[in-house]
């Protein structure tokens, strides 16, 4: 099941607009929905998704978002991400997915950091 978190987020690094976009479909599913703390409001389908992470990967060329941990429970996994830029910084997210039956990813939420105390 984790394979679609893995597939979504190794999009977020590749500078081919038509090889992500294909990433995308394959690990989300067509009425997934996608909230981070940079979107307004949850995104919802491929295209719409694909178009955001179009856009951090323009904003950060050479970036790229691995897969550090997952956990599963109850239908959700927790998944933790290294965002790491060209120059050596790098920022942790935690995303919380649910999957659907297809394996696909039907919703996604993201927030900054893992929630440990500072």
């Amino acid at each position: 099941m984790t394979d679609a978190i893995t597939t979504f987020f190794d999009a977020w690094g590749m500078s081919d607009t038509d090889a992500r976009y294909s990433a995308i479909q394959k690990s989300i599913a067509p009425s997934a929905t996608y909230a981070d703390p940079r979107t307004d409001a949850p995104l919802t389908g491929p295209d719409a998704i694909a178009e955001y992470v179009g856009m951090f990967s323009a904003q950060a060329p050479g970036a790229v978002a691995e897969v550090a941990t997952t956990q599963s429970r109850d239908g959700v996994t927790r998944a933790t991400i290294a965002f790491k830029m060209p120059n050596g910084m790098e920022q942790l997210g935690q995303y919380f997915v649910e999957m659907g039956q297809d394996g696909q990813i039907s919703r996604m939420v993201g927030f900054v950091g893992t929630g440990a105390p500072e």
